[in-house]
């Protein structure tokens, strides 16, 4: 077991305090019914929101369950006890809703019938086509 000196202990607790100042982290978050979507409130006064549906681990949750979201980790986190659903604040911030692999899957699956008839179209074409440099 490693022994940490003061002056380790000191500067892991001035990086904290940096932290706690400086990175995003939830003051508030719950569950609003008639939009749909998880709501966070941060720290900074601002406010950001998300469909569960895009989220790994709440993506057949029920109304109920979304609501009984806690904040974790001084703001870090979100978790849901009932749905054994954890995510980090600044990783949503990111645009990351589940693991690497889930995120694969799931990246770009907006699909939609004009959309097909598109890929359709350009595939008939040759495909997408190159994009021109502006001098």
């Amino acid at each position: 077991m490693a022994v940490l000196t003061d002056a380790e202990i000191d500067a892991a607790t001035d990086r904290g305090r940096i932290a706690r100042l400086e990175e995003p982290r939830a003051a508030a978050a719950r569950y609003d019914r008639r939009r749909g979507r998880i709501v966070v409130e941060l720290t900074n006064g601002c406010t950001f929101s998300f469909p569960p549906r895009l989220v790994q681990g709440l993506e057949a949750a029920t109304e109920t369950e979304l609501a009984q979201v806690e904040i974790l980790g001084a703001g870090y986190g979100l978790h849901w006890e009932a749905l054994d659903a954890d995510l980090s604040v600044p990783g949503l911030l990111a645009g990351l809703f589940g693991t690497r692999a889930y995120m694969a899957r799931h990246a770009g699956r907006a699909t939609s019938p004009a959309k097909a008839a598109a890929a359709r179209a350009n595939g008939a074409q040759g495909g997408r086509p190159s994009k021109s440099v502006r001098r």
